[in-house]
Parts: structure tokens; sequence; C-alpha cells
């Protein structure tokens, strides 16, 4: 698997450390879960359970040798409290009917998926839930200085391979990074989409204000009854 991340843009940075000698035990031609170097990974196997289940009974990580399961392991070893957390609501969530996963887990999994975890001042908070994009990208654009935020979506760590305007990621607002909490009432709608390449310093092209101006990627919200377009990113 050979593989040449940008460890300096912003959404690979804060990976880099625990990165490193992952690399190098790939690079020497180790399979993904032994190059995680952690006993909590283990090769993709047969399972009597589902995946969180598994996860939860066991304390291991099932791993494929693809790059979707490399980021997985790489936010596992970054942020280990809280992807135990998701797994945990996820044995705690409310049974949902046949086939369905319910809210909860909807939610638990567009985070685990697509999840980007944002401490920012009110103003930012506001206009994100808002889906405010002036304000938020340009009016308010100094606060950003005062924001951090953290990738946790390993789908969206994957896309971001390959940078594109309309990645998009699901945000969880929180006050403290490195301890984000999750809250009870979580559900999909809780969780606001942000177009990840326009957080300002994040890519060059968001410099320019018409970068902001794509109704594509920057979507006013829709009507609760409106029909979802498709192929919407966000």
């Amino acid at each position: 698997m050979k593989l040449a991340p940008d460890w300096a843009a912003p959404w690979f940075a804060p990976y880099r450390e625990v990165a490193a000698p992952v690399f190098q035990r790939l690079d020497e031609g180790m399979p993904v879960h032994a190059a995680l170097g952690h006993p909590r990974f283990e090769p993709e196997g047969p399972r009597t359970t589902g995946y969180e289940q598994h996860v939860a009974a066991t304390g291991r990580v099932p791993t494929r040798h693809n790059v979707h399961d490399l980021f997985n392991g790489l936010v596992w070893l970054r942020c280990p409290a809280f992807k135990a957390a998701l797994n945990r609501a996820h044995q705690l969530a409310p049974p949902a009917p046949p086939g369905r996963r319910g809210p909860l887990r909807d939610a638990l999994t567009l985070l685990d998926e697509s999840g980007l975890l944002l401490a920012a001042p009110a103003p930012l908070r506001e206009a994100l839930l808002a889906r405010d994009w002036a304000t938020l990208f340009i009016t308010r654009r100094a606060l950003w200085q005062h924001t951090q935020a953290l990738v946790v979506g390993h789908a969206l760590l994957e896309k971001l391979l390959r940078p594109r305007k309309p990645l998009c990621a699901r945000v969880l607002l929180v006050n403290d990074l490195q301890a984000p909490a999750l809250p009870q009432d979580l559900t999909p709608t809780t969780l606001p989409p942000l177009p990840v390449l326009g957080i300002p310093g994040w890519w060059a092209p968001n410099a320019s204000r018409g970068f902001y101006t794509d109704e594509q990627v920057f979507r006013q919200p829709r009507l609760a009854s409106a029909p979802a377009p498709g192929g919407v990113v966000c």
C-alpha cells in the first residue's frame, strides 16, 4: 500500500505523529492491522455479531487491508476515548425497526464516517447552524483564528487524499476538542453540514470571496418537506 498524504494539510496534520510509525511499517510490507501497532486491531474475519457489537464485546477492531480501514485505525490511535464513546453509544441506542438504525445510530455513523469536531466562538456556531455561509466565512472570517477543528471521520479523511470543493463534514460542536462530549439528544439534524474546504486557511482557493458563491456546494437550508436534490454532498 503506497500512500503519500500531505501531512502539512490541516486535516492530516493532527495525525502526523501517530501515523509516522504506521506508514513506516506499511512500507515494510505489513498489513494494515499489524502496521497500526496496537493489539486492538485484528484482521477482518468471520463474525457472529455485527461490527459495533464485536468491538464492544472484544475490545478489538476488525481491520481490512485498505485505505478506509487505515484511516479508521489512525483515528482510533489519535482519539481512542472518542471512538470508544461512539461504540458505547451504539450499544445503548434505543431499538429501531428491522433494517433501520434509528436516529441516534444514524448520527453516530455520520460522525464516525464524516465527522468534524469544532470548538468555535458563539457567532460562528450560530452562523453554522443557520447555514449562513456569508456570515460564517466572510463577515466573521477573523473569528476562525479562535477556533479549533479536527476531522474525525475516517471516510472523510480518505476522501481528503484528493481534496475537492464539495467535500462535506458533519459537525459536532464541542467545548473541548480533547474531551468531546456526545449529546444525549444526538440526531443527524443536530450535526450541521460544513463544506470542509471552506474553512479559512484550510485550502488556498477559499481566499477568494467568489469561492463561497457556488450554490451547488454552499446550499441554503431546505424546507423539511422538500425532497433532497440528487447528488447533494452537504
